[in-house]
């Protein structure tokens, strides 16, 4: 397979990094040969899958967050995998991916989860090792756990944490569970010295009103992410436009749900569905921030 070989050089990236660096290659270099396995993994995945590429735009995005074969990284809320999947393939043999679920006591906060879909969620922490080895057989080290069950053996281990369209739910507790400070507070433990977050988040405009902007409709302002972050302990190093869609443009009574992949209230009725498929998926800010 493509990807087996390509991903059996990315285990000599170290290796090659330094051979770079005495021979006076530029860092541009091994940046390219990262890419190259990073686009190795997407492409080998179902055409099913890479439908929602033109959206999620994985390359880019990771890409931008500085990511490399061989690192630490975490991913919050990682759901069914779809990120998952690439990070466990990408990161290889020498890396290691955790998944961080939501304290289990959020779940019920919801009010629309059924006992057992609470149940299934807590038992996906356990489960994520599974996951990932039905995603890679490389050998990629995995652990799985919520923002409140940190293994304190991790603290200052991690590279990278990810936090890719699970802001919003994390915000919208804040004011009655601390949800937001309790994640931010144990992702600025795990990271290690100068470790770097990459947020892709669901972004409504800056003049839209505070009410319904909590994340409740799934949407965040960008000055709001910027603002935890910094009252958590990390600073702004850059910003991109790779997930921006300035076709969506909700209403003040709009969620992000309406929109595919979900097409909440939409599914019936063919006319409304095929304007929010026109639409494509969110806009969605993309940030990276690194622990100070």
């Amino acid at each position: 397979m493509l990807v087996r070989n390509v991903l059996k050089k990315s285990l000599w990236s170290t290796a090659l990094y330094a051979v770079f660096l005495t021979v006076g290659v530029t860092s541009s270099a091994f940046a390219d040969h990262n890419k190259h396995i990073l686009q190795a993994v997407v492409a080998e995945r179902s055409v099913e899958t890479q439908k929602r590429d033109i959206y999620r735009h994985p390359v880019e995005t990771l890409s931008f967050f500085q990511i490399e074969p061989g690192m630490t990284v975490a991913e919050a809320l990682p759901g069914g995998g779809w990120y998952t999947r690439i990070l466990a393939n990408y990161l290889g043999t020498d890396g290691a991916i955790y998944g961080v679920n939501y304290t289990d006591s959020m779940w019920p906060r919801f009010g629309f989860f059924s006992e057992q879909a609470i149940k299934d969620q807590i038992a996906s922490n356990a489960a994520f090792p599974s996951k990932v080895a039905e995603f890679t057989d490389n050998g990629v080290a995995a652990k799985g756990f919520t923002f409140d069950t940190v293994p304190e053996s991790l603290h200052g281990t991690v590279d990278r944490m990810l936090f890719i369209r699970a802001l919003h739910n994390l915000n919208r507790f804040e004011s009655e569970a601390g949800t937001l400070s309790e994640a931010l507070l144990a992702t600025h433990k795990m990271l290690k010295p100068g470790g770097m977050v990459g947020v892709v988040q669901h972004q409504i405009p800056e003049s839209a009103p505070e009410e319904g902007a909590s994340g409740s409709r799934g949407y965040l302002k960008q000055s709001a992410v910027e603002a935890m972050f910094k009252a958590a302990g990390f600073e702004l190093v850059a910003t991109s436009d790779i997930n921006k869609n300035p076709k969506d443009t909700p209403a003040n009574n709009e969620v992000v749900w309406r929109l595919p992949p979900a097409l909440s209230g939409a599914k019936d009725d063919e006319e409304k569905k095929n304007a929010m498929l026109a639409i494509g998926e969110s806009n969605r800010m993309t940030l990276l921030f690194k622990k100070i």
